[in-house]
């Protein structure tokens, strides 16, 4: 009777088990898509080329990535998924096909002659095919950058020869309004030299206190700019930078022309006779 029971229990365990489903594959999700799409690691994604009827294939989300800080991009703002390569393959219609692709040398292409022999095999391997470096690639793709900071320089010209124009006649209107003052020191016996002297440092002080205002509202306005776009754009690309080389070249800039506006303006009065330094 004990051996009868046992019998059906044995078959029992002697039966195959049901194969497991095949893992899904995996993919990382830009951390723009996952915040607007509510995805996690371990959630269920499915995705299909645009081009083709091919069906949706599910992923799983294997973990979010911050997508780099790329001018060439911003303008698009598209949305990134990063995938294996034979699971793109696998949804595009046309296998054994790109547009385009990047590789990275092992030395990082330090060796210039082993990475031009490697361009052109590249070039080799298909009718067509172009292989760029990334000097190369990075100085045609940005023209576009070229011509608005050469428009910026421009600007920045401009902008320093107003300010120029602008101090000097400053220092003209101070140094007419004191022409009695000056003559009255002028009679008193004070030199020429001292009366040039304090007319230009006078100058100098005038067009620091501008360049150290300048500069304040400058990181005020850059940090401005940069939150601002930072959050159209849901980005880390810094749109305005204020380096200290463009704040020291801006207060060296203001030093020379507080001199420059100072010698002009001094200029007008140390020359003439102190007797018609009242005079209008």
């Amino acid at each position: 009777m004990p051996t009868i029971l046992a019998l059906p229990l044995l078959l029992a365990l002697a039966q195959p088990a049901a194969p497991l489903p095949p893992p899904l594959p995996g993919l990382l999700v830009e951390r723009r898509l996952a915040e607007r799409a509510g995805l996690g690691v371990g959630d269920t994604l499915y995705v299909r080329a645009l081009a083709g009827a091919a069906a949706a294939r599910p992923f799983v989300v294997e973990g979010v990535f911050e997508r780099e800080a790329d001018p060439n991009r911003i303008s698009r703002n598209e949305l990134e998924v990063r995938l294996h390569l034979p699971d793109l393959e696998a949804l595009r219609p046309t296998p054994d096909r790109v547009d385009r692709f990047a590789v990275v040398l092992a030395d990082g292409g330090g060796d210039a002659p082993r990475a031009a022999a490697f361009a052109r095999w590249v070039e080799q391997l298909a009718f067509g095919t172009r292989a760029y470096g990334s000097a190369e690639l990075a100085e045609g793709a940005s023209t576009t950058f070229k011509v608005v900071s050469r428009f910026h320089r421009a600007i920045g010209l401009v902008t320093v020869l107003a300010a120029g124009i602008f101090l000097l006649c400053v220092m003209i209107i101070r140094v007419d309004e004191r022409r009695r003052d000056l003559g009255m020191l002028r009679l008193l016996g004070v030199g020429r030299g001292s009366v040039f002297r304090a007319i230009v440092l006078e100058a100098v002080a005038i067009a620091t206190l501008g360049s150290a205002a300048g500069a304040g509202l400058g990181i005020g306005v850059a940090r401005l700019v940069n939150l601002y776009y930072a959050r159209v754009y849901d980005t880390t690309l810094r749109f305005a930078l204020l380096t200290p080389r463009i704040v020291l070249l801006a207060a060296l800039l203001g030093l020379v022309l507080g001199v420059a506006a100072g010698v002009l303006a001094a200029l007008r009065v140390v020359h003439v006779p102190p007797q018609r330094l009242g005079e209008r």
